[in-house]
């Protein structure tokens, strides 16, 4: 598989999610309603941070649950596989005690260790704790909600596939996120999603919202023959890049 330069990851980062999508499904052969982004709702509680890309660190935690605190060699073992990954990176956790919530993994201890490890931020279907704090960190976070006590929380499983907003995700899977929610981007498409984001980009720009933005001073009938055409001729770009017609 084709891994994505440095370079290549900061540009994908000038871009919202939405953009990334619309670049991922022309490639993909996947279900673009079903797979790939999240399917329930999730919070963004760091917006100002804009965009986060990176790899998926994965890790299993069930915060009520006292015995998991006897496995005495869980903090170490878990940390120590976050540092021999690559970065940047992204932690994906799953809490197994979801619907309920009793406590949260992530906080200000936890937000500036895995900072100083190479990640950028998290996205868990629990809680985050101390945001001020893990803001000031530079630790972006995606989660289900806030809460107060971190109860029983320890390291459970790591470096398995989870699943956390109703998506998969495996560890070293690209991961796109911001304010809209987030893209988990197959293995197979990691190689072509930059010059297919770029691509759709522009042609959105020349087409179908360079139409609309130019329609003052023209009457309603102009406007719509003259998006119509920008339609037709958005699809017809995509057609000849993609062999698919695009969003329109």
């Amino acid at each position: 598989m084709d891994r994505l330069t440095h370079a290549e990851l900061l540009e994908l980062k000038r871009w919202n999610t939405p953009t990334i999508y619309n670049g991922w499904e022309q490639i993909t052969k996947r279900d673009v309603a079903g797979e790939g982004v999240n399917q329930e709702e999730c919070c963004d509680f760091m917006p100002q941070m804009g965009t986060m890309v990176g790899y998926a660190v994965t890790l299993k935690v069930e915060p009520s649950v006292e015995k998991h605190k006897k496995v005495s060699s869980a903090w170490a073992d878990y940390r120590e596989y976050v540092a021999s990954v690559p970065g940047p990176k992204i932690v994906v956790v799953q809490d197994l005690d979801k619907p309920r919530v009793a406590g949260s993994f992530w906080g200000e201890v936890n937000g500036n260790t895995h900072r100083a490890l190479g990640c950028v931020g998290t996205i868990t279907d629990g809680a985050i704790r101390d945001l001020d704090e893990m803001c000031n960190a530079g630790f972006k976070a995606l989660a289900r909600r806030l809460c107060v006590g971190h109860a029983h929380v320890v390291p459970v499983e790591w470096n398995v596939p989870v699943e956390v907003f109703g998506t998969a995700v495996v560890p070293g899977q690209l991961l796109h996120a911001d304010k809209h929610g987030f893209l988990a981007v197959p293995s197979e498409d990691e190689g072509r999603l930059l010059e297919a984001a770029r691509f759709m980009d522009s042609n959105e720009c020349q087409t179908v919202i360079a139409a609309a933005r130019n329609a003052h001073g023209k009457r309603p009938t102009e406007i719509l023959a003259e998006v119509e055409s920008a339609g037709t001729e958005f699809a017809r770009r995509a057609r000849e890049q993609f062999g698919t017609p695009g969003e329109w």
